[in-house]
């Protein structure tokens, strides 16, 4: 599938609603430079930052109960883990950049509970934050044939003053398509490679 456009998640909100974001993420979101950018460094675009390559869902069975579901991007060869087998979050976790999913099916929606973040990518291009508080709720639901809609529930107390929910559209790609390798660093003109430091 690819993913739908639209560079900002305040774009996404519902008309009228605007975005919840706390003082000091204000002030760090004001603060950020577009060179700060981590997917300008080759970085994880992290969950929820939208991107125009394909990704692809793969489970361990199709014939009987799956116990894991992998996410797989053409963004730099990344994937996403999610386990379907009934476990818990850890309660400890090293922060990372997709942090820790686990799965289960609502009738034909998929939801998928996230947590364990690192506070280092944007939402956007416009900076938006986060922090290591980050708890994602999204649901992954079949319209049709052709379309999945991942409604994400935002919930992180240290950026926001209350959970919001934003949806990420997207779009099955043609019958016989295949995710194509794409390795950021061997084509980086902006950071090292263009002698930003």
């Amino acid at each position: 599938a690819v993913p739908g456009g639209g560079d900002s998640i305040a774009q996404r909100l519902s008309r009228g609603e605007e975005l919840p974001l706390l003082p000091a993420a204000k002030a760090l979101m004001a603060s950020r430079q577009p060179t700060d950018d981590p997917v300008n460094w080759c970085l994880p675009l992290g969950l929820l930052r939208t991107s125009p390559y394909p990704f692809r869902f793969i489970q361990n069975y199709t014939h009987k109960k799956p116990t894991h579901m992998y996410i797989l991007s053409e963004w730099m060869g990344s994937f996403r883990q999610i386990f379907l087998d009934g476990r818990k979050h850890p309660s400890e976790l090293e922060p990372t950049w997709f942090g820790h999913s686990i799965g289960w099916y609502e009738n034909d929606t998929l939801v998928i509970d996230t947590v364990g973040f690192n506070d280092k990518f944007w939402f956007d291009r416009r900076a938006t934050p986060h922090t290591t508080q980050l708890h994602t709720i999204e649901r992954w639901t079949r319209l049709d044939a052709g379309h999945l809609v991942r409604e994400v529930t935002i919930d992180d107390p240290g950026a926001y003053s209350r959970p919001f929910t934003v949806p990420y559209p997207a779009t099955l790609v043609q019958p016989g398509a295949e995710l194509m390798e794409y390795v950021c660093q061997e084509n980086n003109q902006y950071g090292f490679g263009s002698g930003v430091r």
